[in-house]
């Protein structure tokens, strides 16, 4: 069972609101054993001790969370990352997650006319206020106010499958697009494993793959020895430390491959691999398509003006 929590503060934007925990409901609906069990959270005290393995945090139509609203909600999406929980952001939902730190050193995205003010605000921050979706594995943030729905297909498909995400869009008569694309993902990061330091590990290499990640650095953001680490890493996440890394590069890559017309080996040096050549053989070793091959099969067709 995924639990996933939707904030609903002060400023949120009610119809994300609902219509997420709609379209969220449907899809668990479609599943005999309903895998997602979603919930409205409208209180942020540090003394409630809920944790979910998803959260939202909605667009707003009244302004940009500020004083103790902010701090509040900031606070709270901190305890469920630092817990394990996938959390993302629609709209100016980024300033939150950003407020809280989560994004230093991250890509992300928000509303086109908010970038400017996001941007000043958090320069640490890598803004891509050009895409709709920006998926970091145990961060995702959505841009303009009606991204909730692309947001919410995102999740369904990774929790769900691509066959009741495609289900779910038929019946509330939203068109992915050429967007279905992004959910090709053949690996989703475990954070909801339970074990607090190994997760530490998995936000650190997140923000640090495109470099060359070792073992003891993954140790050492872990705060274990090294061997203790390598045998608590593979029982929370099944893979060993350089599969996971390889894993998470391969992913990066493949979303360039499917929305930027960037060659492969510049691609390749951007997801932390300067051998062209072992980057195209592991590539294709994980995905079963070489770049090129997943390039042309996934990329969506680019119209000529």
């Amino acid at each position: 069972m995924t639990r996933i929590g939707i904030a609903s503060h002060s400023h949120a934007q009610q119809a994300a609101v609902l219509g997420l925990k709609d379209l969220l409901d449907f899809a668990g609906s479609c599943l005999a054993n309903s895998p997602l069990n979603v919930d409205i959270v409208t209180s942020y005290a540090p003394d409630d001790r809920r944790s979910f393995d998803v959260v939202i945090l909605p667009p707003s139509l009244k302004g940009r969370l500020s004083g103790r609203d902010l701090q509040a909600v900031s606070s709270w999406i901190k305890r469920q990352h630092a817990s394990g929980a996938l959390v993302c952001s629609i709209c100016a939902g980024a300033f939150p997650l950003a407020e809280a730190g989560l994004l230093d050193g991250r890509s992300a995205t928000t509303h086109w006319g908010l970038a400017g003010a996001f941007a000043h605000q958090f320069p640490e921050v890598r803004l891509e206020a050009e895409k709709i979706i920006v998926d970091e594995g145990d961060i995702i943030t959505a841009g303009g106010l009606m991204a909730w729905t692309d947001l919410g297909l995102r999740l369904i498909a990774r929790f769900c499958g691509l066959a009741v995400m495609q289900e779910t869009a038929r019946m509330f008569l939203i068109d992915p697009g050429e967007r279905e694309q992004s959910y090709y993902n053949l690996f989703s990061p475990n954070l909801t494993h339970g074990d607090a330091p190994v997760v530490k590990a998995q936000h650190w290499v997140q923000a640090n793959y495109q470099t060359a990640v070792t073992v003891p650095q993954m140790a050492a953001a872990a705060g274990q020895e090294e061997r203790t680490f390598l045998r608590r890493f593979q029982a929370a996440t099944g893979f060993n430390p350089s599969e996971y890394l390889q894993q998470l590069r391969v992913a990066k890559a493949r979303e360039h491959l499917e929305l930027t017309s960037q060659s492969i080996e510049t691609i390749a040096a951007e997801v932390g691999y300067l051998d062209t050549s072992s980057f195209r053989k592991l590539f294709s070793r994980i995905v079963g398509l070489s770049p090129r091959e997943y390039r042309k099969r996934f990329a969506p067709v680019r119209r000529k003006n």
